[in-house]
């Protein structure tokens, strides 16, 4: 009983939440990112543009909504790879599947004119790659985990940058399964070794 309120309000903030970075997507794919302001979208989505930024510290913030969960997934494909498997190919089938997943989307459509808007849009680009990084701790510890240490080595956390870089770069080319697979061929041919070293010990 004393939790289903709390749980009522969960549901309830996070409906304003999707309301809000849905009405200033359309309004941004429409008219462009600098085009739209904050009294636009918090009038679109029916709040007070001060409940715009109770959810969403920036303006930049708002189409970017799922920071959370992807660094979950890029954890769970370190820890929760299938037996024998190594690092690099889990994290490899992760970005190639994600991938499939929006080449198969019935919503392509939707997300390509997504895609364009941040490609064409300086600061959207920027805070897209900062927020991307940011889960490079996070990925470096789970790497750490795997190999029973308390801490990333210097090339572990190496490793990491480095496998954030290669999905960045292979969202903004249009040839994306192939720069997925050219990234990590470069990037096995030296972690492959550490990673046999690590396994060793």
């Amino acid at each position: 009983m004393g939790t289903e309120p709390m749980g009522r309000r969960e549901r309830k903030k996070a409906a304003t939440r999707k309301a809000i970075s849905d009405a200033a997507t359309l309004m941004f794919i429409e008219r462009g990112f600098d085009e739209v302001s904050i009294r636009e979208i918090a009038e679109a989505a029916d709040v007070s543009p001060t409940t715009v930024f109770a959810h969403f510290a920036q303006k930049e913030a708002i189409i970017f909504d799922e920071d959370d969960e992807q660094r979950e997934q890029l954890v769970s494909a370190v820890r929760d790879r299938p037996r024998g498997t190594t690092i690099s190919a889990a994290l490899r089938a992760y970005y190639l599947q994600a991938l499939l997943e929006v080449e198969h989307d019935h919503d392509g459509e939707n997300l390509q004119l997504f895609m364009d808007l941040i490609d064409r849009t300086p600061a959207l680009r920027d805070y897209a790659a900062r927020m991307w990084l940011r889960h490079e701790d996070a990925l470096a510890d789970a790497i750490a985990v795997e190999f029973h240490l308390d801490t990333p080595s210097e090339e572990i956390r190496a490793y990491a940058r480095f496998v954030l870089q290669i999905q960045l770069l292979a969202t903004g080319t249009r040839n994306t399964r192939a720069v997925i697979e050219a990234g990590f061929r470069v990037l096995d041919a030296g972690w492959a070794p550490v990673e046999a070293e690590l396994s060793a010990r």
